[in-house]
């Protein structure tokens, strides 16, 4: 046998998510000799099975719905509404091979190698790389990036095998619409998959163990995501824990609950299970070289993506909450602009969040709650869809925009939205936070007719009591 391949490079990246590809792009624009090294596929969870195609079968979920059920109000009259599964998947893929290629293209002319293979570490400077095709090859690098992202886990005893017991990944690859379909987990991807698929006609349960579905966010909003779940005819059982799932003769799923109202057998012809998620680090073998993890595997890091060994850095879902794509994505350019010497550090101000459900829900600083625990004196402001020419032209007047700032500057400390576009309008609302804007310079700011986003201009006037479209109730 001959001598094993050795590698040299400045930076090396391992994993080629959201975090790791903009890593390796950035450290190249800044005059870096880059290798990307991935396992499994490039663009990781977000591309192949996470934002993208979930975010595909949500549109075109909403676009079937609404031929079904709201096309008839607009004097638009539909007949024989069909899905062909086999062809929305071919278009789902579509776009994600679009995308990835793309991702290639720009690797490619920013000159960054890529190479497919799981990383191993041998050194804190060399990881061995076992290759698609079987071969070894070890990379020697000054710099190191994970980027392994997370993975979901299961229940105990409960193998998924992508079949009838699902995770995220089987459940969007669906090649017929099961009519009974079970989701254990209460949270973002539970909740978005379970509408998808009760637009598309399957009967939908959704288990969750908490008191509340999305339990991390203000009621306020969930409560109107809940109001449309019941719409859709989905039956949500919270403070829920499954105790027994078992196959039947019939190859379908008996699900046990204990319930707070008792035991209660549901049957399904596949299950979601959506719990959770721990790193993706195990493989790497992060002990042989005294990497800080936490107890579920999450690698530790400072404001500038660095770990205890002060050249390796890691980004992303592998570092722990929050779990979000553009979180990777901005931690991955801040390594490799450390790594290039610039002054760059993870100091956001405002991270924001958006969950595709219907309607959307999305939210960026501090609630109210947290506000007034943390002791400020707060003003709020509130505006309904309902008040929007806009949103009613989309039938979409379900939800509200709610600002918070402080009593006496006017400074914004936070903006709620659920309802239509939440998910683009929270970017004015990040911008805001970031430039420490108040709640008048967001009134001020004219607002196109009839948009949308107007709402939030609404909810911030509101917040100073001068808002138009609704009573105002003035103090003496």
């Amino acid at each position: 046998m001959g001598s094993p391949t050795i590698e040299k490079t400045d930076v090396l990246v391992i994993g080629a998510g959201p975090g790791g590809y903009p890593a390796a792009i950035r450290s190249a624009q800044l005059g870096k000799k880059v290798i990307l090294v991935d396992k499994g596929y490039l663009g990781g969870e977000c591309l192949n099975w996470g934002c993208i195609p979930s975010k595909a079968l949500i549109s075109a979920a909403d676009f079937y719905h609404r031929l079904e059920s709201d096309a008839s109000a607009m004097g638009i009259s539909v007949q024989k509404v069909n899905i062909d599964v086999q062809q929305l998947q071919k278009w789902k893929n579509g776009i994600q091979t679009r995308l990835i290629e793309g991702i290639k293209q720009l690797l490619k002319g920013n000159k960054v190698k890529t190479i497919m293979g799981s990383a191993k570490f041998v050194s804190s400077n060399e990881i061995e790389v076992k290759l698609d095709n079987g071969n070894t090859i070890f990379i020697k690098a000054k710099d190191i990036i994970i980027a392994t992202g997370s993975k979901f886990i299961s229940l105990p005893n409960v193998e998924i095998d992508e079949k009838t017991i699902l995770s995220a990944k089987g459940a969007l690859s669906f090649e017929r619409i099961p009519k009974d379909f079970v989701i254990i987990g209460g949270g973002v991807i539970g909740l978005e998959i379970g509408t998808i698929y009760a637009k598309l006609g399957s009967n939908v349960k959704i288990i969750e163990l908490l008191p509340e579905i999305l339990p991390w966010i203000d009621p306020s909003l969930t409560r109107i995501v809940k109001l449309r779940l019941k719409k859709l005819g989905v039956d949500l059982f919270t403070d829920s824990q499954v105790k027994e799932i078992n196959l039947m003769k019939d190859k379908s799923l008996e699900i046990t609950l204990e319930t707070t109202k008792g035991i209660v057998k549901l049957n399904s012809n596949q299950i979601l299970i959506s719990i959770g998620k721990e790193a993706s680090t195990v493989e790497l073998g992060l002990k042989k070289i005294e990497l800080k993890i936490d107890k579920k595997g999450f690698i530790k890091v400072n404001s500038q993506q660095q770990t205890n060994i002060p050249h390796i850095y890691a980004v992303g879902d592998c570092t722990g909450i929050p779990f979000l794509a553009h979180k990777a994505t901005k931690q991955g350019i801040i390594a490799a602009e450390v790594i290039a010497g610039l002054p760059s550090e993870s100091d956001f101000k405002a991270m924001p969040y958006a969950i595709f459900t219907d309607p959307e829900i999305a939210y960026v600083g501090m609630s109210e709650k947290e506000t007034k625990e943390a002791g400020y004196q707060v003003i709020t402001g509130r505006t309904s869809f309902g008040a929007s020419g806009r949103a009613l032209t989309h039938q979409s007047e379900l939800g509200f925009v709610k600002v918070i700032a402080d009593a006496n500057s006017g400074i914004l400390y936070g903006v709620q939205i659920v309802g239509p576009e939440a998910s683009e309008m929270i970017s004015e609302a990040s911008l805001a936070l970031e430039m420490g804007s108040t709640v008048e310079d967001i009134g001020f700011t004219v607002h196109p007719h009839p948009t949308i986003s107007e709402m939030v201009m609404e909810a911030s006037d509101a917040a100073l009591k001068k808002a138009i479209h609704q009573i105002n109730r003035l103090s003496k």
